[in-house]
């Protein structure tokens, strides 16, 4: 039975309901010995709190999209066939121009949030770089099927979950298609495909979109296999101009780090509350190494680059809460590398999916701008050229705004 599945979620519904009902029913009318009544009785009591605690996680979980199977709860399944080294740029000196091109079968996702805004796709994956097999998930845009886009190459945005998190979360937590679907339509953002692949791929441990010889080549994975896939399969833009990459909390960090270390395979990347040193992520694969430590330090590949990388960077966080880091950045880039950070109100809630969601809107417009998508939208100024969006003041706002980004920090700070 699915861990996320309804049936189970029911099954648990009807198993705490009779937790409740049996002691009412049975608690007087024991008989025998008194131990034996005694233990009937804790029994009964573990019984049910053994079920409401199962309630709450699985709906805590299914709400949060935490754990996609049993295997990633329980740290026992692994997506790693083969981890070899695969060198500095993570291609094994494999032509990656020369691969022949694979067709992925495609099944629609389960669930009324994926199934929204024209549905969610999946895919098995064997990724032919970084002996990676795991599951991503694709959303086409509106435009993607009509006849005057029949010939049309459309922007990627790969988005990446928190850890533990599941791919899924983008779309059935933070409702990425659902919030982007009618801004498309209105051509307020530009079409993109939005492409989520597994991030969790050991068990028990953050790989920190990390390429480790003999444990894991994740970060090959992310920025090899599933592009590639992509372009196989669907009409998508060249790399890097038509390539981004967006994650909240762990996620944000790999998001902002793929960046910045493969400028050729991304032009922009979003980072929601992300931070740049993998310690801020204890599980981090990436941080048990110094070595792996500092080449997995977006803050420190900027520093050290011998010529800055022409990558965008939108970063928001809270005090204490990726705003540092974010400030840290935005002070190290050099042109035409450039970071935008967004304030994000403690007062907006905390490391949440509520916070995150309310972002998605204004880090997707962004993207829409620094990707030249402006013919798709009204938000350039007239001549082509993209706009980065004004940060309007917080007076009045609600937490909503907060938490999207709209809030300046200075206004924000004469709030009571």
């Amino acid at each position: 039975m699915s861990l996320t599945g309804t049936p189970f979620l029911y099954t648990l519904i009807a198993l705490s309901v009779v937790a409740v009902a049996l002691p009412l029913l049975a608690w007087s009318r024991l008989r025998g010995p008194r131990i034996l009544r005694a233990a009937a009785r804790v029994l009964m009591l573990m019984f049910a709190q053994g079920t409401a605690i199962a309630l709450v996680f699985v709906m805590v979980n299914n709400a949060n999209n935490l754990y996609d199977t049993w295997d990633d709860l329980l740290g026992t399944g692994t997506h790693v066939q083969q981890a070899a080294d695969l060198g500095a740029d993570g291609t094994g000196g494999i032509a990656l121009d020369r691969l022949p091109k694979v067709i992925q079968k495609f099944t629609q996702v389960e669930g009324s949030a994926m199934q929204a805004a024209g549905g969610v796709r999946v895919t098995q994956l064997k990724g032919r770089v970084s002996g990676v097999n795991a599951e991503v998930y694709v959303w086409l845009p509106p435009q993607y099927d009509e006849p005057a886009y029949a010939h049309r190459a459309f922007p990627v945005v790969e988005l990446l979950p928190g850890y533990p998190g599941s791919a899924k979360s983008w779309y059935s937590t933070l409702h990425v298609h659902e919030q982007l679907a009618p801004l498309m339509r209105e051509g307020k953002v530009a079409p993109f495909i939005l492409v989520a692949p597994r991030t969790n791929l050991l068990p028990g441990i953050d790989t920190g979109c990390a390429n480790v010889p003999g444990t894991v080549n994740a970060d090959s994975w992310l920025s090899i296999d599933v592009p590639n896939m992509v372009k196989d399969n669907f009409r998508a833009q060249p790399a890097p101009r038509g390539w981004a990459v967006a994650g909240y909390s762990a996620g944000a960090h790999c998001a902002a780090k793929l960046a910045v270390a493969h400028p050729d395979r991304y032009r922009a990347a979003v980072s929601l509350s992300g931070y740049s040193d993998p310690m801020d992520q204890p599980n981090s694969l990436a941080a048990q190494d110094p070595a792996l430590r500092r080449a997995n330090n977006p803050y420190l590949l900027l520093r050290k680059a011998a010529v800055p990388p022409p990558v965008a960077l939108y970063l928001s966080g809270q005090p204490h809460d990726g705003y540092e880091a974010a400030l840290a950045l935005r002070q190290e880039a050099k042109a035409p590398t450039t970071v935008h950070v967004v304030f994000i109100p403690s007062s907006a809630g905390g490391h949440v999916m509520a916070l995150w969601r309310p972002q998605v809107v204004p880090a997707f417009s962004w993207l829409t701008t620094q990707l030249d998508e402006q013919r798709f939208t009204d938000a350039g100024d007239g001549k082509g050229k993209a706009t980065t969006p004004r940060e309007p003041s917080s007076g009045g706002s609600k937490r909503a705004a907060l938490a999207s980004g709209t809030a300046s920090r200075a206004a924000a700070a004469r709030k009571p």
